[in-house]
């Protein structure tokens, strides 16, 4: 089997946000981290907020862990009180040595999923991702790329066919993996329109930042258009994105 990718999951612990149906199946084949977060007022202490409502946020946390156990994943949680969200969420990253973050909405069983390609840059991690998660299934994959107006067909045909190679190597099937290229003269708006005949996305992000994807679109916005999960693979810290064409 190919090794479980790490993936965190961010919920909202004490609002009431859940865990979207078909996450559990989606995640299946990954090692799973439910990060169950509160996000406090200025005013008030982490340690007391925890003494407070500890115990309710680690039922609801037990009963997540259990639906991902379920469908086959395996699964720790942990469960924080924070004033600064984002600084939380890029600190259990490091910790839980995460290859990627989940930003969940709610899915069918999986059936065809788009990986968007950008560049050089995190194709591995990405890849290590995408077959963690689908090469023991009957999952179709495309590798997407958006052309640049200084970039050939061909170049990105190298590209993706060296990201297939690689997924090939690390288990996937041949069969399994198809190719998409296309030039748009709004890329914003390009991963979302693509992205609306697959059941998920999977993406690198183009900074250091959670929020940020590779076009340009905070990976909430793309979730939000798109209305099925993302999944972002994170890119090392120490890496700059190269020039490629123009995207």
């Amino acid at each position: 089997m190919t090794d479980r990718p790490t993936i965190l999951v961010p919920v909202r612990v004490l609002e009431g946000e859940g865990v979207p149906e078909g996450t559990p199946e989606l995640l299946a084949n990954a090692h799973v981290v439910v990060l169950g977060y509160h996000v406090l007022p200025e005013q008030t202490a982490p340690g007391q907020a925890r003494m407070q409502f500890e115990e309710r946020a680690n039922e609801r946390l037990s009963k997540f862990r259990s639906m991902f156990e379920a469908a086959g994943a395996t699964v720790e949680s942990d469960l924080v009180f924070t004033q600064d969200k984002q600084q939380t969420f890029d600190r259990k990253i490091r910790e839980h040595d995460s290859l990627a973050v989940l930003v969940p909405n709610a899915t069918a069983p999986p059936e065809n999923v788009l990986v968007a390609i950008r560049g050089t840059v995190g194709v591995d991690r990405i890849a290590r991702v995408v077959a963690g998660l689908f090469a023991d299934t009957d999952v179709g994959v495309t590798l997407y790329h958006l052309v640049g107006e200084s970039a050939t067909d061909e170049d990105a045909e190298i590209l993706l066919d060296s990201v297939a190679d690689r997924l090939v190597e690390l288990g996937m099937r041949e069969t399994a993996i198809d190719i998409r290229i296309e030039r748009k003269q709004q890329p914003r708006d390009a991963i979302v329109e693509a992205a609306t005949e697959y059941d998920a996305v999977v993406m690198g992000e183009s900074s250091t930042s959670l929020v940020t994807f590779v076009f340009g679109m905070a990976a909430d916005d793309v979730a939000e258009q798109f209305l099925g999960p993302v999944i972002v693979v994170q890119r090392e810290k120490e890496d700059e994105e190269p020039e490629f064409g123009n995207t």
